[in-house]
């Protein structure tokens, strides 16, 4: 049950940042943060259903998202919103590991 309060929190802690991103005026924030917390949260159908496939469909998402921040990071230098969305991204990342690996 915790696993799934914490995928979920994770997936509209996404949502909200499409939220930031419109008030911004960033569509493309909009768009990422719409399509990025949605597949966390069908990560989390599909963990009820197969837990290693979800799992795994999980770690290519949360992985993508750490790359994908680290390199805004790298080219804004702004440690918000890029630098901290990287270090949750990388906590929740490794959360799956930790799961997706324990026996």
């Amino acid at each position: 049950m915790l696993n799934h309060i914490i995928i979920i929190g994770f997936g509209l802690f996404l949502l909200s940042g499409a939220y930031f991103g419109l008030k911004a005026g960033s569509r493309i924030s909009l768009i990422m943060g719409i399509v990025s917390g949605a597949m966390v949260l069908i990560g989390d159908v599909l963990y009820r259903y197969n837990p290693r496939a979800g799992l795994l469909f999980l770690l290519i998402v949360s992985g993508l998202l750490v790359v994908v921040f680290l390199q805004r990071l790298l080219q804004t230098h702004k440690m918000m919103p890029a630098g901290m969305l990287m270090i949750v991204s990388i906590l929740f990342f490794s959360f799956i590991l930790y799961k997706f690996l324990k026996p």
